[in-house]
């Protein structure tokens, strides 16, 4: 084989490979299937308005509706499309008079006051609606929780308490895959003091 045969061969060779490696990295990228909605550890930040209808007090003791806001934080895992269980933690506090004393030993103290509870819930998403994509983007669900309730300052409420909560919302799953947003209503039910009040809550969720 003389040189120039041999240095068309080899040009011939390095074209063909370069064309066999480009087509192949063509079909590689086409194979890549990203999801168009990204499911399972998730962070989600909640917050919004929070109201306790009839504040802890002592027998006789002045108690009244009281408006408040709350901050949530949640971190779980999604179970598929439809099941997300959570721990959170929850801030709230609420606005009340100078009347208002609690239960605080001979009305000493009196005032505002505020709740941290930590606790666990799901989240069944339970009818979900298409896009023009056939996307299931939007969904109705319900949540519900429980949580342990620690009421400050403890010279005006010293007592724990424990949280149930449930309710509905509506979530949206956006074209960034890794967010949804959303906002959900809220009965609450505080069991060992017996209040009642209700919150709702805008929502915002990152999925990894």
């Amino acid at each position: 084989m003389t040189r120039l045969p041999r240095l068309a061969w080899v040009v011939s060779c390095l074209v063909s490979s370069l064309a066999f490696a480009q087509a192949k990295a063509v079909e590689d990228k086409k194979a890549i299937a990203y999801n168009e909605i990204e499911r399972g550890f998730f962070f989600e930040a909640r917050g919004g308005f929070w109201s306790v209808v009839n504040p802890p007090t002592t027998a006789g003791g002045t108690t009244y509706f009281s408006p408040g806001l709350a901050a949530q934080v949640d971190m779980g895992f999604d179970l598929g499309e439809r099941v997300s269980p959570s721990l959170f933690f929850l801030a709230a506090t609420n606005s009340m008079k100078s009347d208002y004393t609690g239960l605080s030993a001979n009305g000493t103290v009196s005032g505002d006051f505020s709740t941290m509870a930590p606790g666990a819930q799901v989240k069944v998403r339970i009818v979900g609606f298409d896009d023009s994509q056939e996307v299931k983007r939007t969904w109705i669900y319900a949540r519900g929780g429980a949580a342990v309730v620690f009421y400050s300052p403890s010279s005006l409420l010293p007592t724990l308490d424990v949280l149930i909560t449930a309710g509905p919302g509506v979530e949206y799953f956006t074209r960034l895959r890794h967010f949804s947003i959303g906002i959900e209503a809220n009965f609450n039910f505080m069991v060992l003091t017996q209040s009642i009040g209700f919150s709702v809550l805008p929502t915002v969720k990152y999925a990894f």
